[in-house]
Protein backbone atom coordinates (compact mmCIF):
# COMPACT_ATOMS: atom_id res chain seq x y z
CA UNK A 1 0.00 0.00 0.00
CA UNK A 2 1.05 3.57 -0.49
CA UNK A 3 2.50 5.42 1.83
CA UNK A 4 0.57 8.48 2.43
CA UNK A 5 2.52 11.31 3.12
CA UNK A 6 1.80 14.49 5.57
CA UNK A 7 1.25 18.44 4.83
CA UNK A 8 4.35 18.60 6.83
CA UNK A 9 6.56 16.10 4.89
CA UNK A 10 5.20 17.36 1.87
CA UNK A 11 6.08 20.96 2.19
CA UNK A 12 9.66 21.23 1.48
CA UNK A 13 10.76 24.42 2.92
CA UNK A 14 14.39 23.71 1.56
CA UNK A 15 13.35 23.47 -2.16
CA UNK A 16 10.21 25.60 -1.70
CA UNK A 17 9.60 26.43 -5.60
CA UNK A 18 7.26 29.09 -4.73
CA UNK A 19 10.36 32.01 -5.38
CA UNK A 20 10.64 30.48 -9.35
CA UNK A 21 7.40 30.21 -10.39
CA UNK A 22 7.10 33.77 -9.28
CA UNK A 23 10.12 34.62 -11.03
CA UNK A 24 8.95 32.66 -14.12
CA UNK A 25 5.46 35.39 -13.54
CA UNK A 26 7.53 38.36 -13.39
CA UNK A 27 9.75 37.60 -15.93
CA UNK A 28 6.47 36.93 -18.75
CA UNK A 29 4.71 39.40 -20.79
CA UNK A 30 1.52 38.48 -20.10
CA UNK A 31 -0.55 39.08 -17.57
CA UNK A 32 -1.38 37.79 -14.69
CA UNK A 33 -3.17 37.73 -10.90
CA UNK A 34 -2.19 35.77 -8.14
CA UNK A 35 -4.73 35.00 -5.67
CA UNK A 36 -3.36 33.62 -2.23
CA UNK A 37 -4.85 30.70 -0.31
CA UNK A 38 -6.27 30.46 3.02
CA UNK A 39 -4.18 28.43 4.56
CA UNK A 40 -6.55 25.45 5.63
CA UNK A 41 -7.63 24.88 1.96
CA UNK A 42 -3.87 25.21 1.22
CA UNK A 43 -3.06 22.53 3.53
CA UNK A 44 -5.60 20.07 2.82
CA UNK A 45 -5.15 20.31 -1.13
CA UNK A 46 -1.67 19.37 -0.97
CA UNK A 47 -2.48 16.87 0.87
CA UNK A 48 -5.34 16.04 -1.24
CA UNK A 49 -2.65 15.94 -4.20
CA UNK A 50 -0.16 13.72 -2.81
CA UNK A 51 2.46 16.70 -4.47
CA UNK A 52 5.48 18.58 -3.12
CA UNK A 53 5.73 21.86 -2.94
CA UNK A 54 9.48 21.54 -4.44
CA UNK A 55 7.35 21.13 -7.55
CA UNK A 56 5.53 23.73 -9.66
CA UNK A 57 2.11 22.27 -9.29
CA UNK A 58 2.37 21.34 -5.72
CA UNK A 59 3.77 25.49 -4.80
CA UNK A 60 0.50 26.37 -6.91
CA UNK A 61 -1.54 24.31 -4.81
CA UNK A 62 -0.54 25.34 -1.35
CA UNK A 63 0.58 29.15 -1.85
CA UNK A 64 -2.37 30.23 -4.40
CA UNK A 65 -6.63 29.77 -5.08
CA UNK A 66 -5.24 30.16 -8.13
CA UNK A 67 -3.56 32.37 -10.66
CA UNK A 68 -5.56 34.63 -13.25
CA UNK A 69 -3.98 35.17 -16.57
CA UNK A 70 -4.42 37.76 -19.42
CA UNK A 71 -6.57 39.76 -17.77
CA UNK A 72 -8.49 36.62 -16.46
CA UNK A 73 -8.87 34.90 -19.51
CA UNK A 74 -6.69 31.76 -17.78
CA UNK A 75 -7.67 30.52 -14.93
CA UNK A 76 -5.00 28.15 -13.45
CA UNK A 77 -6.28 26.30 -10.39
CA UNK A 78 -4.71 26.25 -6.93
CA UNK A 79 -6.38 25.37 -3.70
CA UNK A 80 -9.55 27.64 -4.65
CA UNK A 81 -11.69 29.98 -2.53
CA UNK A 82 -13.94 32.42 -3.06
CA UNK A 83 -12.17 34.22 -5.74
CA UNK A 84 -11.48 31.20 -7.76
CA UNK A 85 -13.99 28.59 -8.31
CA UNK A 86 -12.36 25.15 -7.65
CA UNK A 87 -9.42 23.68 -6.77
CA UNK A 88 -7.02 21.36 -8.08
CA UNK A 89 -8.59 19.02 -5.15
CA UNK A 90 -12.38 19.45 -6.37
CA UNK A 91 -11.93 19.54 -9.84
CA UNK A 92 -10.43 15.80 -10.38
CA UNK A 93 -12.10 13.68 -8.00
CA UNK A 94 -10.28 13.92 -5.07
CA UNK A 95 -12.77 15.50 -2.62
CA UNK A 96 -15.94 14.23 -1.29
CA UNK A 97 -19.36 15.86 -2.71
CA UNK A 98 -17.63 17.89 -6.15
CA UNK A 99 -19.16 19.18 -8.12
CA UNK A 100 -17.33 18.09 -11.47
CA UNK A 101 -17.07 14.51 -12.36
CA UNK A 102 -13.11 13.63 -12.62
CA UNK A 103 -11.66 12.03 -15.96
CA UNK A 104 -9.71 8.90 -15.71
CA UNK A 105 -6.39 9.33 -16.61
CA UNK A 106 -6.14 13.54 -16.71
CA UNK A 107 -5.68 16.05 -14.01
CA UNK A 108 -7.41 19.42 -14.86
CA UNK A 109 -5.42 21.99 -13.81
CA UNK A 110 -6.82 25.34 -15.62
CA UNK A 111 -9.81 26.40 -18.07
CA UNK A 112 -10.01 29.26 -20.37
CA UNK A 113 -13.25 32.17 -20.75
CA UNK A 114 -14.05 30.04 -24.08
CA UNK A 115 -14.82 27.04 -22.24
CA UNK A 116 -11.29 24.87 -22.96
CA UNK A 117 -9.75 23.01 -20.43
CA UNK A 118 -5.77 22.01 -19.72
CA UNK A 119 -5.04 19.05 -18.06
CA UNK A 120 -1.94 16.95 -17.15
CA UNK A 121 -1.98 13.40 -18.90
CA UNK A 122 -1.30 11.21 -16.19
CA UNK A 123 -2.11 8.48 -18.26
CA UNK A 124 -4.69 8.25 -20.33
CA UNK A 125 -3.02 9.07 -23.57
CA UNK A 126 0.10 6.79 -22.48
CA UNK A 127 3.26 8.30 -20.31
CA UNK A 128 3.70 11.19 -21.75
CA UNK A 129 3.41 13.36 -18.42
CA UNK A 130 1.87 16.59 -20.68
CA UNK A 131 -0.22 18.99 -20.52
CA UNK A 132 -3.20 18.45 -22.78
CA UNK A 133 -5.76 20.98 -23.85
CA UNK A 134 -9.19 20.29 -24.68
CA UNK A 135 -10.25 22.84 -27.60
CA UNK A 136 -14.03 24.09 -27.57
CA UNK A 137 -13.40 24.51 -31.37
CA UNK A 138 -12.11 21.21 -32.67
CA UNK A 139 -13.79 18.69 -29.20
CA UNK A 140 -10.35 17.17 -29.00
CA UNK A 141 -7.51 16.72 -26.53
CA UNK A 142 -4.40 18.42 -28.13
CA UNK A 143 -1.24 17.86 -26.41
CA UNK A 144 0.62 21.02 -26.03
CA UNK A 145 4.12 19.03 -25.67
CA UNK A 146 4.63 21.16 -22.60
CA UNK A 147 5.33 19.54 -18.81
CA UNK A 148 3.21 21.26 -16.11
CA UNK A 149 6.76 23.64 -15.78
CA UNK A 150 7.12 24.71 -19.60
CA UNK A 151 2.88 25.22 -19.49
CA UNK A 152 3.42 27.52 -16.21
CA UNK A 153 6.35 29.04 -18.39
CA UNK A 154 3.95 29.22 -21.71
CA UNK A 155 1.54 31.39 -19.32
CA UNK A 156 3.54 33.82 -18.62
CA UNK A 157 5.40 34.18 -21.50
CA UNK A 158 3.34 32.34 -24.52
CA UNK A 159 1.54 34.13 -27.48
CA UNK A 160 -1.96 33.99 -25.91
CA UNK A 161 -3.22 36.59 -28.71
CA UNK A 162 -2.27 34.35 -31.54
CA UNK A 163 -3.33 30.89 -29.46
CA UNK A 164 -7.02 32.26 -28.73
CA UNK A 165 -7.23 34.22 -32.06
CA UNK A 166 -10.38 32.46 -33.44
CA UNK A 167 -12.20 32.72 -30.04
CA UNK A 168 -11.69 36.05 -28.92
CA UNK A 169 -13.19 39.43 -30.48
CA UNK A 170 -13.09 42.97 -30.42
CA UNK A 171 -13.52 44.54 -26.71
CA UNK A 172 -13.26 41.05 -24.76
CA UNK A 173 -11.15 42.45 -22.05
CA UNK A 174 -14.52 44.75 -21.04
CA UNK A 175 -16.46 41.55 -21.71
CA UNK A 176 -14.49 39.48 -19.09
CA UNK A 177 -14.83 41.81 -16.15
CA UNK A 178 -18.49 41.02 -16.16
CA UNK A 179 -17.82 37.26 -15.29
CA UNK A 180 -18.25 36.12 -11.90
CA UNK A 181 -15.66 33.43 -10.59
CA UNK A 182 -16.76 29.86 -11.95
CA UNK A 183 -18.39 31.58 -15.70
CA UNK A 184 -17.36 30.82 -18.72
CA UNK A 185 -18.62 32.30 -22.00
CA UNK A 186 -21.04 29.21 -24.04
CA UNK A 187 -20.91 30.18 -28.15
CA UNK A 188 -24.15 30.37 -30.15
CA UNK A 189 -23.28 29.36 -32.89
CA UNK A 190 -20.43 26.77 -31.22
CA UNK A 191 -16.62 27.22 -32.08
CA UNK A 192 -16.76 23.49 -33.81
CA UNK A 193 -19.81 24.31 -36.22
CA UNK A 194 -19.00 26.28 -39.25
CA UNK A 195 -20.36 29.17 -38.16
CA UNK A 196 -18.96 29.45 -35.05
CA UNK A 197 -16.19 31.91 -34.21
CA UNK A 198 -15.17 34.91 -31.48
CA UNK A 199 -16.34 37.65 -34.01
CA UNK A 200 -19.83 35.84 -35.26
CA UNK A 201 -20.98 34.13 -32.25
CA UNK A 202 -23.22 35.24 -29.60
CA UNK A 203 -21.54 35.00 -25.97
CA UNK A 204 -23.87 33.92 -22.93
CA UNK A 205 -22.32 33.51 -19.46
CA UNK A 206 -22.66 29.42 -18.43
CA UNK A 207 -20.91 28.12 -15.23
CA UNK A 208 -17.62 26.10 -15.93
CA UNK A 209 -19.60 23.38 -14.97
CA UNK A 210 -21.57 23.31 -17.73
CA UNK A 211 -19.08 22.89 -20.06
CA UNK A 212 -17.27 20.61 -18.37
CA UNK A 213 -19.82 18.23 -18.32
CA UNK A 214 -20.37 18.53 -21.71
CA UNK A 215 -16.42 17.27 -22.34
CA UNK A 216 -16.76 14.58 -18.87
CA UNK A 217 -19.32 12.75 -21.19
CA UNK A 218 -18.08 12.49 -24.68
CA UNK A 219 -14.73 11.40 -22.73
CA UNK A 220 -15.83 9.47 -19.80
Amino acid sequence: MMHVLSVKELVDSKNHAWMEVKDILNKGKNSYAIVAAEPEAAADTLYRLQVSTKSYLGTVAYETEGILFDHGWITLLGAGGTSIHGSLASWNGLRENTAVPALQGMLVVAYDAAGGFFALNTGRFGRDGHVYYFAPDTLEWESTELAYSGFLGWLAEGDLELFYQTFRWEGWQEEIRKLQPGQVFAYYPPLWSQEGGGETSRKAPVAVEEAWRSVAERWS
